[in-house]
C-alpha cells in the first residue's frame, strides 16, 4: 500500500516508517521542516512539507499522495515538559490531535481513504485527572470520538526508547524525578519500536476501534523507578511526601506517581495480531532505551 505518515519525524513516526518500508509499503512522510527532507529520504520515505493545523496545506498533500492509508503521528512536544503546567505545556499537540484529525480526516474523505490510523494515549484514561490535565484530556477524548468509529486509535503507554525517553534517563540521572508517596500509581510503558509496530499491523489490518498498545507488565511506580535507576547508572530516587510533590511539581505529577491505573494489551493482540518486542519494561530498561536498530515489523 502507499501509507501517508503525518508526523514521520517524531518518535514513532521515525520509527514507523522503515518498518513500512520493511513491508513493502510506498511511505510518503510529513514534517513541518525542510531541514528534515533527508531525514525521511535516508528512512526510505518520500518527504512533504506540511502543517497539520493548515486545513489547505492537508487537504492539497493528501490528495497529491493518493495514499491507501493515513497514519496521524503528529505531535508538538518541546524538550523541556512543564509538567506542572501540564495544558500548557501539550496546547499545540492537543491543536493537532483536535483540529488536525479533523483536518486530516477531512482530507481522507475527499481523497477516498478508509484505513486511518491515529496516536492516542492510554494514562489519561486511567483514575481522576487533575485540573491542569482537563484540556488534555478533552483533546484525547476528541480525538477518540472522531477516528474511533471508523479508524482505529492506539493508545499507547509511557514511551521510551531513542527519542522519547532522553529527558527522562537525564533527569532520573540528576536524581530529580522522586518517588512520590506510596508509589502505588501503575504504569503502562511501551517501546517506541512496539509503537510503530502496532500502527503497521493496524494498517495491515484496517483496524477500526480502540486499542492500548502497551507491554505486558503494567507496574506501580515503586517498582520501575528504582529499576530505571538502576538500569542508567544512577542512584536510587529520592521520596518525597505527596503533599510536597503537590506545591514542587504539580497535582497531576502527584497523581500519576500515586493513583495512575496500568492497561491491558490483551485486545490488540487478539484483533491485530500484534506482539510487542519488549514484552516487558524490565527487559527494554536493561537493553533498549538508547538501542538504534529499527524493529520490522
Amino acid at each position: 500500500m502507499k501509507v501517508f505518515v503525518a508526523g514521520a519525524t517524531g518518535a514513532v513516526g521515525r520509527r514507523l516508517v522503515p518498518q513500512l518500508v520493511w513491508n513493502g509499503h510506498e511511505v510518503v512522510g510529513t514534517t513541518r521542516t525542510p531541514a528534515k527532507f533527508g531525514l525521511l529520504h535516508s528512512l526510505g520515505a518520500d518527504a512533504v512539507l506540511m502543517d497539520g493545523l493548515d486545513p489547505v496545506e492537508v487537504q492539497d498533500a493528501v490528495a497529491h499522495a493518493k495514499p491507501d492509508a493515513i497514519v496521524h503521528q503528529m505531535t508538538a512536544l518541546s524538550e523541556s515538559l512543564d509538567l506542572k503546567h501540564f495544558d500548557r505545556t501539550f496546547a499545540e499537540t492537543n491543536r493537532l490531535r483536535t483540529a488536525g484529525t479533523r483536518n486530516l480526516l477531512a482530507a481522507a474523505a475527499a481523497a477516498g481513504v478508509e484505513r486511518f490510523v491515529a496516536q492516542s494515549y492510554t494514562g489519561w484514561n486511567n483514575g481522576e485527572p487533575a485540573r491542569s490535565q482537563l484540556e488534555t484530556l478533552a483533546a484525547i477524548n476528541e480525538l477518540e470520538s472522531l477516528v474511533g468509529a471508523t479508524g482505529a486509535v492506539l493508545r499507547y503507554g509511557s514511551l521510551y526508547g531513542p527519542g522519547a525517553s532522553e529527558q527522562l534517563v537525564e533527569l532520573v540521572r540528576k536524581r530529580a524525578v522522586p518517588l512520590v508517596g506510596d508509589g502505588a500509581g501503575v504504569w503502562s510503558w511501551t517501546h517506541v519500536d512496539d509503537a510503530a509496530s502496532a500502527a503497521v499491523a493496524a494498517v495491515e489490518r484496517g483496524a477500526r476501534g480502540i486499542y492500548d498498545i502497551v507491554d505486558d507488565e503494567p507496574a506501580p511506580v515503586s517498582e520501575w523507578l528504582p529499576a530505571l535507576a538502576a538500569a542508567v547508572g544512577a542512584k536510587p530516587p529520592r521520596r518525597i511526601p505527596v503533599w510536597l510533590a503537590r506545591p514542587l511539581a504539580g497535582d497531576a505529577v502527584a497523581r500519576m506517581m500515586t493513583e495512575a491505573r496500568g492497561a491491558s494489551n490483551e485486545q490488540a493482540k487478539r484483533e491485530l495480531g500484534w506482539q510487542p518486542r519488549w514484552s516487558t519494561w524490565r527487559e527494554g530498561f536493561e537493553h533498549a532505551l538508547d538501542d538504534e536498530e529499527v524493529l520490522a515489523a
